[in-house]
């Protein structure tokens, strides 16, 4: 039997997405490129938006670099209506380098981390690392400014313990995260020999923002000559370690997407393809706001000036229906979808599911469900969602947790907060919070299939159900 081998096309963008993304600054980034190339205009919200919103627009502002929010007004828009949101959010769970990272042992240059998230850790073992994230330079004007940088090859590694050491490793592997997590950046001998070369040509002097001693000086070489700038025009940094190995395709019939980050890049790559393929159709849909939402730090609980539980989407809706009788009048006419992956039926560990909820890679997207408001879907959300999806000829796929295991929880909850009709949906995955993820190529245009018909039929759709 001939096994087709065909790869969806939104599959492969997925893949450049992920592999130009390893932060949340660079996937920000990247949905800006793309919007931008198909005429989105840039808000700032400093400013006032008065006259910027019109009437069959297209705009995106962001936050921190590190979070974005884009959305379009149909040609019929006026102040109090209502918005058709998908949120998602773009961290995943990594390491960070500490703001003082200079550490060395027993002949090794390290460099000191802390954990984001909640991850598989000993998933990160003997990986082949590398660094990304932004970086403040100045220049001679005495200017500072937030550069991304990303560093393409290996250059850390967290190493593990010879089986010879460790004779137990295979019945039961632990580490002290602290002290047996540390990765190694080089060789003492190799930092001196560099320090010595370079003593000779420029001494100067430490000043007081300079952090120059609390990171290896090999380390902030590697990120001027990367930057083209002078290490002491380095004046701060967040950076976290991202796996080198790209995101590619797997199985027999490339049915797989092999990757890190799936959680929760996958659905904000969705997000950002379906809102542009609703513009680049032959017109703008008429009806609600369109508005896609990438939010920051949902791995750590969402409290942040760039998490869900800010005031992004509250400020948004109060900028687009100026009084409090409008404002009322958009958000009971507004939907929002909040995108996250989920859990695949495992093969090896079956017993994990429950027994009628099994969802399946690329059998669809799945509606999330919990009755302790883990998941904010109810019966009214979770039908607007299956014919959403109807329309499309998709599938639908139902999730609920065990009674005897701990559900998990995403955006949804905080969103819905304020009023907002909430639906926790995603698409099913294997190891979620490992270093390397398994999704599901089909999945993919599944996904952007649900939010293209959201922006394109919600408004109808409400209308025809009576759930007051």
């Amino acid at each position: 039997m001939m096994l087709s081998s065909t790869v969806p096309e939104a599959a492969s963008r997925l893949l450049s997405f992920v592999n130009g993304s390893p932060t949340p600054f660079h996937a920000a980034q990247n949905a800006v490129q793309r919007l931008e190339k198909v005429g989105f205009s840039k808000l700032k919200e400093s400013d006032s938006w008065d006259k910027a919103v019109k009437p069959g627009g297209k705009y995106f502002f962001t936050r921190n670099q590190s979070t974005i929010v884009a959305f379009t007004t149909p040609r019929n828009w006026k102040q109090g209506t209502g918005l058709s949101i998908v949120a998602t959010h773009i961290d995943s769970p990594n390491l960070r380098i500490r703001p003082i990272s200079k550490r060395t042992k027993a002949g090794y240059l390290q460099v000191g981390i802390e954990t984001y998230g909640g991850g598989i850790w000993h998933s990160w073992l003997d990986r082949d690392l590398s660094i990304a994230g932004r970086v403040i330079t100045s220049n001679s004007s005495g200017e500072f400014k937030s550069r991304l940088i990303r560093i393409d090859r290996p250059i850390l590694r967290i190493p593990s313990l010879a089986i010879h050491l460790d004779r137990n490793v295979n019945e039961s592997l632990k580490f002290n995260q602290e002290t047996e997590f540390v990765p190694i950046l080089g060789l003492i001998s190799e930092q001196l020999n560099a320090t010595s070369e370079s003593s000779k040509s420029s001494p100067g002097d430490v000043k007081a923002s300079s952090i120059a001693e609390n990171h290896h000086s090999a380390l902030l070489s590697l990120l001027a000559s990367e930057l083209s700038v002078a290490p002491d025009e380095i004046h701060d940094f967040e950076l976290q370690l991202y796996d080198t190995q790209p995101s590619q395709l797997g199985g027999i019939a490339n049915e797989f997407i092999f990757s890190p980050r799936m959680d929760n890049q996958f659905s904000s790559f969705c997000a950002v393809d379906a809102l542009i393929g609703s513009v680049t159709s032959s017109s703008l849909p008429e009806g609600n706001v369109n508005c896609i939402a990438l939010f920051n730090h949902e791995e750590v609980g969402s409290v942040s000036s760039t998490g869900a539980e800010s005031n992004l989407i509250p400020s948004l809706l109060s900028r687009l229906s100026p009084t409090a009788d409008l404002l009322a009048n958009s958000i009971a006419n507004s939907f929002l979808i909040s995108c996250d992956m989920g859990h695949a039926i495992h093969p090896n560990y079956t017993s994990k599911h429950e027994e009628n909820h099994q969802p399946r890679i690329n059998g669809g997207v799945m509606i999330k469900t919990n009755a302790k408001q883990r998941y904010t879907s109810d019966a009214v959300g979770s039908f607007l969602v299956k014919k959403l999806i109807e329309k499309k000829g998709g599938k639908v796929q139902e999730y609920e947790v065990r009674n005897d295991m701990a559900c998990g929880s995403t955006v949804g909850p905080a969103l819905s907060t304020m009023g907002l009709r909430v639906v926790d949906v995603g698409c099913p995955m294997l190891s979620m919070h490992s270093i390397r993820e398994t999704a599901g190529t089909s999945d993919v245009q599944n996904c952007i299939d649900l939010f293209q018909s959201l922006f394109e039929n919600f408004s109808r759709l409400d209308a025809q159900l009576l759930a007051e």
